[in-house]
């Protein structure tokens, strides 16, 4: 059976505005948010802590087992740093959230980001690590990078995503 409503995933990487942009936009369209680092502490989908990286380490297909009922039932926003490990078919839209790199590392640094995690989260966003990511995950089609630096881009892009919910059609 098809999906009825869309599901979003909401990428970028961290700093970009992810959750803000994710739970306002449920807010406006009535779907989902998951938040994938909210749920992989909260059901445990992990493989530890990595204290180098000072995060957990997620386990891929717990998290895709957990997600796999909401997904095929559809009008779900995903809000996750990676793109890679999800299935494709879960998908109608893959939005890419990018961040000059300056307003990215003072967001960072705001957040106590510090040292390698910092450098390397901005050469992420430098090397447009996860547009290509999305590129070579999902159909170039539904991947929608968008500009992320101020709240007339986060508006902008509310708009332009409200719309875009508004219109989708499911597919037949």
């Amino acid at each position: 059976m098809a999906r009825q409503r869309p599901n979003i995933l909401v990428t970028g990487t961290p700093g970009t505005g992810k959750t803000t942009m994710s739970s306002v936009l449920a807010e406006e369209t009535q779907l989902c948010h998951i938040n994938i680092g909210d749920l992989v502490k909260e059901k445990s989908l992990h493989d530890g802590w990595d204290n180098k990286l000072d995060c957990y380490v997620i386990n891929e297909d717990l998290v895709c087992d957990e997600l796999e009922d909401m997904m095929e039932q559809g009008g779900n926003i995903v809000d996750y740093h990676g793109c890679d490990f999800f299935p494709e078919r879960w998908f109608d839209l893959v939005v890419v959230l990018q961040t000059d790199n300056t307003v990215l590392y003072d967001r960072l640094a705001q957040r106590g980001y510090s040292g390698s995690k910092l450098s390397n989260n901005v050469e992420c966003e430098i090397f447009q690590t996860l547009l290509e990511e999305a590129k070579e995950s999902y159909p170039e089609d539904i991947v929608r990078p968008l500009k992320s630096d101020s709240i007339e881009d986060i508006s902008a892009n509310l708009a332009s995503l409200t719309d875009w919910v508004r219109r989708w059609q499911p597919s037949t």
